[in-house]
């Protein structure tokens, strides 16, 4: 199944308050593999973003002035994520949107027109409970770099998304399959006994045995002759 990782920008917070989507990106990722097949808008709401939201992705209205508006993209964009899983972060906040747009050119809801949609918050909750679970705070914890994120985009949000999830769901078979070891069907596990194998002891020599002698003594003297060796001798 393919895998379509899905980001949004808005001009602020609440779509049933008028708020309307400036900016989409999708990665995508087919059998664990990201495929550089991606889709990128810049999108005219219309009118201007609330401050809070301009300090959070920096995009203004003049840099959106010549750009579609969201009907102009909208074939395109369903086209693209029909029949593939979506995985969002926070997904109830990036659906809002997404249904306000639809519905607003008479058009099913968002869900109606994929396979599945995956919430990530969700997962991450599950996994690190009690711990802060948002992006930047998930790249830090999975390893991810996330150092060209000053500001937020979607696209690039959508790229560290991809990223995190594949080290969250990261298995065993998972990395057997990535590393092209074998197949998922027919994979075989071959159990070897042990019990006959019999392992050679090497006796240490002389001079490996007054080296650790030597060790021993250095490590008594910096325990003020407290250790546990000499006391039991």
């Amino acid at each position: 199944m393919r895998q379509i990782f899905l980001d949004t920008e808005t001009t602020g917070l609440s779509a049933d308050s008028g708020d309307r989507i400036i900016e989409i990106g999708c990665v995508e990722l087919f059998k664990r593999k990201l495929t550089g097949n991606n889709k990128h808008f810049y999108l005219n709401p219309g009118r201007e973003s609330h401050e809070e939201a301009l300090r959070v992705h920096g995009i203004t209205t003049a840099f959106l002035q010549d750009k579609p508006k969201f009907e102009a993209v909208v074939d395109e964009l369903m086209e693209y994520v029909k029949g593939a899983e979506i995985i969002i972060h926070n997904a109830p906040f990036d659906l809002g949107f997404l249904n306000k747009e639809l519905a607003l050119l008479g058009r099913p809801r968002f869900r109606e027109c994929v396979i599945s949609v995956t919430d990530t918050l969700l997962m991450a909750k599950e996994m690190f409970p009690g711990k802060r679970n948002s992006l930047n705070a998930l790249c830090d914890r999975l390893g991810v770099d996330n150092s060209g994120r000053a500001l937020h985009g979607a696209l690039l949000d959508a790229e560290l998304l991809a990223d995190v999830y594949i080290n969250l769901t990261r298995g065993q078979d998972a990395l057997l399959m990535e590393a092209g070891a074998t197949e998922a069907e027919g994979l075989r596990v071959v159990q070897v006994d042990f019990s006959s194998l019999a392992l050679p002891v090497l006796a240490a020599n002389d001079q490996e045995s007054a080296a650790h002698d030597e060790v021993l003594k250095q490590i008594d003297k910096a325990c003020g002759n407290k250790t546990v060796w000499r006391q039991t001798t």
